[in-house]
């Protein structure tokens, strides 16, 4: 005889027994599992293949084409994720960029509305030179979520986590902030080291920072890589950045952050009325507004970077004979997860 079995009661978000807990709707449970499906092993596709094609490019010299050729990797794996994507952070705007400019639908059009911020080249210069920190990155997040910016430049002040909240802001002086963070770290003003971008326009706020006695890492390109250094200190030896740099790297940086923790602010250069007529087409109506690290990435925020050249976050694409190895770090927001993937790529044919 079969034994007789008691069935389980249920109970609805109320703790009344006896009822079943109502279902969330099949749509908004599709788009939850989609989402992660997506944002965390899919969006590492689109990274890796970015970075392969523009590793093959190292070192000729020729920027352009090793941009080129991560532009059309990363849009044809766009084009394959079942997601109705809009390009809000891309190459540029329409009438500068044929492909992934500001505005850009991609993915099959079926799927979750999501922002994306990407830059499938960060450091042309650098990939062109075959120097350190060459990357390939992508940030997605929920419709409404990501600064839908001009692709014009942005002052940036970023430092790691650990802090309290406001210790840094773009209205202070380098010096004033360069002080607070070497009090609130207890250590003198000389054992702080400053990332700054090597430019021209940085010349007064190099000789500030020598001034005070600081330390600088100048670099030429790569600010992306250059904010998310200061999340490790202990390993890189950067504990701020400073300075103005592009302001779709800004976005990508602050959704970087989002995820591993730290602090950040931006604000768009618009110094003429042209840029800021840009800014005005897509919904900026304060040029001078200063934006908080959560106003520029908001939301559940996934990110992704694939090393091109070897660095000091990621290690670069290597080809072997029969292996191409790529290394990618990619996170999330809700959770603070951050995985480090080391992946080895048997099929040639389909990076080819």
């Amino acid at each position: 005889m079969a034994k007789k079995t008691t069935p389980k009661k249920t109970t609805d978000t109320k703790g009344a027994p006896g009822k079943a807990a109502p279902a969330r709707s099949a749509r908004r449970l599709a788009v939850e599992d989609i989402l992660d499906r997506i944002l965390t092993l899919e969006i590492v596709r689109v990274t890796e293949r970015a970075a392969v094609a523009a590793a093959r490019l190292r070192g000729r010299g020729n920027e352009k084409a090793a941009d080129q050729a991560a532009v059309d990797a990363m849009r044809r794996e766009l084009n394959r994720l079942p997601i109705a994507g809009t390009v809000v952070i891309g190459e540029g705007e329409r009438d500068e960029a044929p492909m992934l400019y500001i505005g850009e639908k991609v993915g099959t059009g079926e799927g979750p509305r999501v922002d994306i911020a990407l830059d499938p080249l960060e450091g042309t210069t650098i990939c062109a030179k075959d120097l350190p920190n060459s990357l390939a990155v992508i940030a997605m997040a929920e419709s409404g979520s990501l600064l839908n910016a001009p692709d014009v430049y942005m002052d940036k002040i970023a430092i790691g986590p650990g802090y309290p909240r406001g210790l840094v802001a773009l209205d202070k002086s380098p010096a004033d902030n360069i002080r607070a963070l070497a009090k609130a770290k207890g250590v003198p003003v000389n054992e702080i080291t400053a990332c700054v971008l090597d430019r021209p326009r940085h010349a007064s706020l190099i000789e500030e920072l020598r001034d005070i006695g600081a330390g600088i890492r100048l670099i030429g390109d790569g600010d992306i890589a250059g904010v998310i250094h200061t999340t490790d200190s202990r390993a890189t030896g950067i504990d701020i950045y400073l300075g103005i740099g592009g302001a779709p790297e800004g976005v990508l940086a602050a959704a970087a952050l989002r995820c591993i923790g730290g602090q950040m602010q931006g604000r768009l250069v618009l110094d003429t009325e042209e840029k800021r007529a840009r800014a005005r087409k897509m919904g900026i109506e304060e040029p001078n507004r200063v934006y908080n690290m959560e106003e520029l990435a908001s939301g559940d925020v996934f990110f992704s970077a694939t090393g091109v050249t070897d660095g000091n976050l990621l290690s670069g694409v290597h080809f072997g004979r029969e292996l191409i190895t790529t290394e990618t770090i990619v996170m999330r927001s809700s959770t603070g997860t951050v995985r480090r993937i080391r992946a080895e790529h048997k099929n040639l044919d389909k990076f080819a």
